[in-house]
């Protein structure tokens, strides 16, 4: 019997070969593409599904929980000026954990995102306050800043092929110790009112920071489901010595993704920045752990590979309304710590279990 072939448009050109086939196959994850061998019994493919199920709506469950549980803790919890907060309070959050994903996706990790924002936002914050720059001028050298940090760390981890952990690592040092450098540890406040549009503006109804973040979560959504580098992406991450046999410009990739991580995370900052309306070197670093927590919680794979932006997003959430629904509580913020890093390994945990059990399946 013939064997099925599998077609993609995702190299420049089709593979030709059985072993360009094979690559491109283990290449992407086990839940995008068909099985073309070893089915599964019946039990297994049941088990597959529940798993699968779980991990799509999993996120979304606890959210729901945690409201349900706090709103009877405290009765202020499921007021509209409080979920409103919530909202508003995680814009950028939400904006960074989009960007770390497409790293994270891609298969790699970016530990650097917190002293990246501290860096762009102590240059824009300079550029308007000390040096006068129009608005437009501040908010571009800012961007444009922080791109460029994200191209470093991709340029980096794709040149010396190490774990990225390591070397953003690195790299967050290195532009902490650059923001404080520039900075002088000074704290630089009132910034004009153009620039504060972002957060005080309305745009279709909704707060311009809002709709920003908003914009940012559907034209993420449609790169991962639409577009070929999404699948690119998901591919490097599924299996990086497989999507490189196959064709695909692993390098390219891997550097386009932390750079569009750079230049979300300079979004974001600007956000943090229109908020607090005051800076210095000490914002932005911690917000790496909670994009991370969220990314994970949200169902994108530690190691690559997979990962929804709904969920993402709803992740976001979990961790806000746990820490929004504690506070009411008079739970403290050090109890906040201890439960979030719970949730971290939990979520790692369940990730690491649901892979073991899909390998068994397969």
């Amino acid at each position: 019997m013939a064997t099925p072939r599998l077609s993609t448009n995702l190299s420049d050109e089709d593979p030709e070969s059985t072993g360009q086939e094979v690559a491109w196959t283990a290449a992407v994850p086990l839940r995008g593409r068909a099985t073309v061998a070893g089915t599964p019994g019946t039990g297994g493919r049941l088990l597959s599904t529940v798993l699968n199920g779980l991990k799509k709506y999993t996120t979304l469950l606890v959210l729901l929980i945690l409201m349900a549980l706090f709103s009877f803790v405290s009765p202020y919890f499921l007021t509209s000026r409080n979920l409103i907060n919530i909202v508003l309070q995680n814009t950028y959050f939400i904006i960074v954990a989009v960007g770390l994903s497409f790293v994270m996706i891609g298969g790699g990790i970016d530990l650097s995102v917190g002293y990246q924002m501290s860096l762009v936002g102590v240059v824009t914050a300079m550029m308007m306050v000390v040096y006068q720059l129009p608005v437009w001028l501040a908010v571009g050298i800012g961007l444009l800043l922080g791109t460029t940090l994200g191209l470093i760390n991709g340029l980096i981890v794709a040149q010396i092929r190490t774990f990225p952990l390591i070397v953003t690592l690195a790299t967050s040092t290195i532009f902490q110790g650059i923001s404080y450098l520039i900075s002088q540890a000074k704290t630089y406040r009132n910034y004009p009112a153009e620039f504060l549009f972002i957060v005080n503006g309305r745009v279709l109804g909704l707060p311009f920071d809002v709709f920003l973040a908003l914009v940012i979560v559907i034209c993420a959504h449609f790169i991962y489901s639409e577009t070929r580098f999404g699948l690119r992406l998901i591919a490097l991450g599924g299996n990086e010595e497989a999507a490189r046999l196959v064709g695909l410009n692993t390098r390219f990739i891997k550097i386009s993704a932390y750079t569009l991580c750079g230049f979300l995370v300079a979004i974001a900052t600007m956000v943090m920045l229109a908020k607090a309306n005051t800076m210095n070197s000490s914002f932005g670093p911690g917000t790496e752990f909670v994009a991370l927590t969220a990314a994970i919680v949200g169902g994108v794979s530690f190691v690559g590979g997979e990962g929804s932006i709904p969920a993402l997003v709803a992740g976001v959430f979990v961790l806000a309304v746990l820490g929004n629904g504690m506070q009411l509580a008079g739970w403290g913020t050090y109890a906040q710590y201890i439960v979030r890093g719970i949730i971290l390994l939990g979520a790692v945990v369940f990730d690491e279990y649901q892979k073991k059990t899909r390998r068994a399946l397969r």
